[in-house]
C-alpha cells in the first residue's frame, strides 16, 4: 500500500471514529455527516454514519444522474440519496458497508475511490466511482477461457446493434440483457430485439432455441435481426475496434465492461483477438409477428400439443420472399420507441 493511500486511509478512518463519537440517531433516515477536504465540481466528497452505525462514502452527483444498479449485496449497498443539510439539498451516490468487521477492507475501497477521482478530475466523478467499483469486482472474478470463433461472431452482431442504438442514445447499453441471461437480447419497456449471427455464406437460416426466444413481450414487439458476417477479411472490422467504438459512444464505460465479461469477453484476453476481424456481408431485421414462421408455447397450445414439450430447438429458413425484411424507417422508429420509454 502506498503511502498517499496509508494517509488517505487515515484521514478516513479519523472522520468516520469522530462521527462514532456522537450519539447515533434513533431514525433510520438521519444520517451523520462529515466532509472530506475532496472538493469537485458538484460539491465535497463526504462519509457518513447510519442509525446502525454502518459507514458510508457519499460522491456527489447531479440530480438528473443515474446511479448504477446491481451493486447491491450482503457487504457493498449503492444508492442514489438525497439529504439536506442547512436548507440545502445534494444528490450522493452513497456506497454503504454493510459489515463492520469488514470496515478496514472498506477503508482501503474508498481510499481508492478518492484517488482516482482526484486523478481524473473532479468534473464527473461518478464516472470515477464507476471504474474503481469495476476493478475491485474484476479483482475477485474467476477468469475463463478466451471466446471461441462462434462466440465471438455472435457477440460482434450484437455489438453492432448496440452501437446502432448508442448513435441513438449513449445510456442504450442498459438495453442490452443478453449478457445477464435474459431471453432476448435487447429488451425495452416497449419491445425487445433478438440478435442471430451467421459466418455461412450460402444460406440464411437462424437457429432458434427454445420456445420462447421468439415470444414477443407483452407490451411492445419483437424485431429479429440477422446478420451474416465474414471473417478475417482485411476490410472488415476488428473486434476490438468495435468494443472501442460501443465504450466511446456509452456514458458508462464500466457497466459496459461488466456486460462484456459476463458475455465472456475480457480486456485482458485482447491479444488472442488482435488480429480477429468481420466484414457485414449482410443484415437484415424483420418484425416477429403473426405471419413470422416461429414456434412458442402459446403456438403448441393452440393446436393442442401438451405444454410438457421443452428443450426444442429448430430452424427458420430465411431464403425466400417470406418474411419480408423491414425498412429502414421502421427500424430507426422502433429503436427510438425503446429508448423513449425506456431511458
Amino acid at each position: 500500500m502506498s503511502d498517499v493511500t496509508v494517509e488517505i486511509n487515515d484521514v478516513l478512518d479519523d472522520h468516520w471514529r469522530e462521527l462514532e463519537t456522537r450519539q447515533l440517531p434513533a431514525a433510520s433516515d438521519v444520517f451523520f455527516v462529515t466532509e472530506l477536504p475532496v472538493p469537485t465540481s458538484m460539491g465535497a466528497l463526504a462519509v457518513a454514519l447510519d442509525s446502525q452505525g454502518f459507514r458510508h462514502i457519499l460522491i456527489p452527483v447531479t440530480a438528473h444522474q443515474d446511479v448504477r444498479r446491481g451493486v447491491n449485496g450482503p457487504v457493498l449497498n449503492l444508492r442514489k440519496r438525497s439529504l439536506e443539510a442547512g436548507g440545502v439539498r445534494r444528490s450522493y451516490a452513497d456506497l454503504g458497508c454493510l459489515r463492520a468487521d469488514l470496515n478496514d477492507l472498506f477503508t482501503t475501497l474508498c481510499a481508492d475511490i478518492v484517488l482516482t477521482i482526484e486523478s481524473d478530475g473532479v468534473t464527473n466523478p461518478l464516472k470515477s466511482l464507476n471504474h474503481v467499483l469495476s476493478r475491485w469486482k474484476a479483482l475477485f472474478q474467476s477468469p475463463g477461457p478466451p471466446l471461441g470463433p462462434e462466440q465471438l461472431a455472435g457477440l460482434f452482431g450484437e455489438l453492432i446493434v448496440l452501437e446502432q442504438l448508442l448513435e441513438l442514445n449513449s445510456s442504450a447499453h442498459r438495453l442490452w440483457r443478453g449478457p445477464a441471461g435474459y431471453r432476448h437480447d435487447f429488451a425495452a419497456d416497449k419491445g425487445a430485439i433478438e440478435v442471430k449471427t451467421s459466418t455461412k455464406s450460402n444460406v440464411r437460416e437462424v437457429r432458434i432455441h427454445g420456445l420462447d426466444q421468439l415470444d414477443g413481450p407483452a407490451d411492445g414487439d419483437l424485431d429479429l435481426v440477422w446478420i451474416r458476417l465474414e471473417s478475417g477479411t482485411g476490410d472488415g472490422v476488428g473486434v476490438i475496434e468495435q468494443v472501442d467504438r460501443v465504450l466511446a459512444l456509452s456514458d458508462d464505460e464500466a457497466a459496459v465492461l461488466e456486460q462484456l465479461s459476463s458475455a465472456g469477453y475480457r480486456r485482458a484476453d485482447d491479444e488472442h483477438y488482435r488480429h480477429v476481424r468481420f466484414r457485414v456481408d449482410e443484415k437484415r431485421w424483420y418484425r416477429v409477428d403473426v405471419a413470422f414462421p416461429r414456434l412458442t408455447t402459446s403456438g403448441l397450445a393452440a393446436v393442442e400439443i401438451s405444454p410438457n414439450v421443452r428443450d426444442v430447438s429448430y430452424t427458420i429458413n430465411l431464403s425466400g420472399e417470406s418474411p419480408r425484411p423491414m425498412e429502414s424507417t421502421q427500424i430507426e422508429r422502433q429503436l427510438r420507441a425503446m429508448l423513449e420509454h425506456t431511458l
